[in-house]
């Protein structure tokens, strides 16, 4: 087991605790220092008090991890950007009825509102896709058309 799986099986238990989940851990050593990013998420998103109830509890279990050794790190609890790509059935829930744009494994772009979602498939615009045929999926960013709604 190498130094990241062995933090995210430390840390996945007090994220969980919190009502979130471990989506991805980054190590990078810089030098004398490294720096550990930890990306959390929930099925509704996080607000700012519960990403630092997370942060609190995590820095309190990786600073007695062992695989991280006596370098000092810096340790940045936060959650996915908004270009981070969908690739579990519940980052398609979360994001119902958002804009997303996604590229198969054959390389045809698709671009449509996300519907219906269930453990399998997805339901974009009229499309059914398989989650299986999906290379790359982003949500995209959509900005109020200057003077809607005025």
């Amino acid at each position: 087991m190498n130094v990241r799986d062995r933090i995210a099986e430390a840390i996945t238990p007090t994220i969980e605790a919190s009502g979130a989940f471990l989506e991805d851990i980054n190590l990078v050593r810089a030098g004398k220092k490294s720096l550990l990013t930890v990306i959390v998420d929930g099925e509704s998103g996080l607000n700012l008090d519960q990403v630092t109830e997370i942060s609190r509890n995590v820095s309190e279990i990786v600073e007695e991890l062992p695989e991280l050794g006596a370098t000092p790190f810096t340790l940045e609890v936060t959650s996915p950007g908004i270009d981070r790509p969908l690739t579990l059935p519940r980052h398609w829930r979360k994001n119902t009825g958002r804009l997303i744009k996604i590229t198969t494994l054959e390389g045809a772009v698709i671009e449509g509102r996300i519907g219906e979602s269930t453990e399998t498939t997805v339901l974009v615009d009229d499309a059914t896709i398989s989650f299986a045929d999906i290379k790359k999926a982003i949500v995209q960013i959509e900005f109020k058309a200057q003077g809607a709604g005025e």
